[in-house]
């Protein structure tokens, strides 16, 4: 009944991908307009035609360069590890039947950090891959985290009720903090590269981060999709799935290595940024319901653009100071968090 009444007040399927992108083309423009220097949309849309599609380009060099070398790549890449965050959520809450779920609170953003502040404090150099080392680390820690709490779960409860999956992340969590605050003491010079990187931000990271976690967005993405109507099945419970001909444990296995691939790599490029894979999917699902073949694509484009303006407001809000990214998701997140608590505990039930 509470699923039929939420659905009543929906717009279609249609409108809501027409707003969803709207959203996000509006969170691209205003990103890339707002700083020191303002830059009107019409001026964007010409340097952008022209790096694109090859058109002319009549504007100030100087006004190309912010645009192209500086503000435009902070851009795509907060709207890539968003997109990330959202979906990796949307698949873990939906996997999970736990609006609680997302790879902050099932530990998966610690261990990837792990991996990340690993590479950083040995300076780790895997031989062929170079560049990618960092993210390759740090989704491997990513997966080996989440299976790790998985399996602490099911020796703690083997029926694995969500909650005990939940608060055992966080207990992964904790524990992997710790490791990395040991790291932190006991580093020298590349302290401050740490402690910033932890913070989570997207500052000062131009193409060569967006062409790191590129691909590892495309083929975690588009595997969370294709299994889109696995984890339809799987939201009703694992035996109804089973009926439907659903092969849970494979699919399973899938849908926790795909999120975990796309957390490492946010986590790789950007640090700890928290509480958007929670926030996103939730708010989604409010406005069009469970169905992962829509709920996943559109956490992706709201995620997308939640980070965009969440990067905006951080270095904006006490201009000329620049805050931390993950401090401005936090705050929004947090209050988010316990209110679905609240929420969950009232009701007795699963969003």
């Amino acid at each position: 009944m509470r699923k039929r009444s939420i659905r009543t007040f929906l717009p279609n399927k249609k409108t809501a991908y027409a707003f969803a992108l709207l959203f996000l083309i509006t969170a691209v423009f205003a990103g890339t307009a707002v700083g020191t220097i303002h830059v009107p949309f019409r001026h964007i849309a010409v340097i952008l035609a022209h790096h694109l599609f090859g058109t002319s380009l009549d504007l100030d060099a100087s006004i190309d360069n912010i645009v192209w070398k500086i503000r435009f790549p902070r851009v795509v890449l907060a709207g890539l590890i968003g997109a990330s965050l959202a979906i990796a959520g949307a698949a873990f809450q939906g996997l999970l039947r736990n609006p609680l779920a997302d790879p902050y609170t099932l530990g998966v953003s610690s261990g990837a950090s792990v991996g990340a502040v690993m590479v950083l404090f040995f300076n780790l150099s895997i031989p062929l891959f170079g560049g990618f080392t960092l993210p390759i680390v740090s989704v491997s820690t990513a997966i080996l985290t989440i299976f790790c709490v998985l399996l602490f779960a099911q020796t703690i409860e083997r029926s694995m009720k969500l909650e005990t999956i939940i608060l055992t992340g966080i207990i992964f969590s904790s524990f992997l903090g710790a490791f990395i605050s040991l790291m932190i003491a006991l580093t020298g010079e590349e302290l401050r590269q740490i402690i910033n990187w932890l913070l989570g931000s997207v500052s000062m990271r131009g193409w060569p981060y967006v062409q790191l976690i590129t691909p590892f967005f495309i083929v975690g993405a588009l595997m969370l999709i294709y299994m889109a109507p696995e984890l339809n099945a799987m939201s009703f419970g694992e035996e109804k799935a089973k009926h439907l001909g659903v092969n849970v444990q494979r699919k399973k296995m899938m849908v926790l290595i795909a999120g975990s691939v796309l957390t490492g790599a946010a986590v790789a490029v950007s640090g700890t940024i928290g509480f958007v894979g929670l926030v996103v999917p939730h708010f989604v699902r409010l406005l069009i319901g469970p169905d992962h073949q829509h709920l996943l694509p559109l956490s992706m484009i709201t995620g997308a653009g939640f980070l965009i303006l969440a990067d905006l407001t951080a270095r904006t809000i006490i201009s000329p100071t620049e805050l931390p990214i993950g401090v401005i998701t936090s705050l929004v997140g947090a209050p988010v968090f316990a209110l679905i608590l609240l929420n969950k505990k009232r009701k007795g039930s699963v969003a």
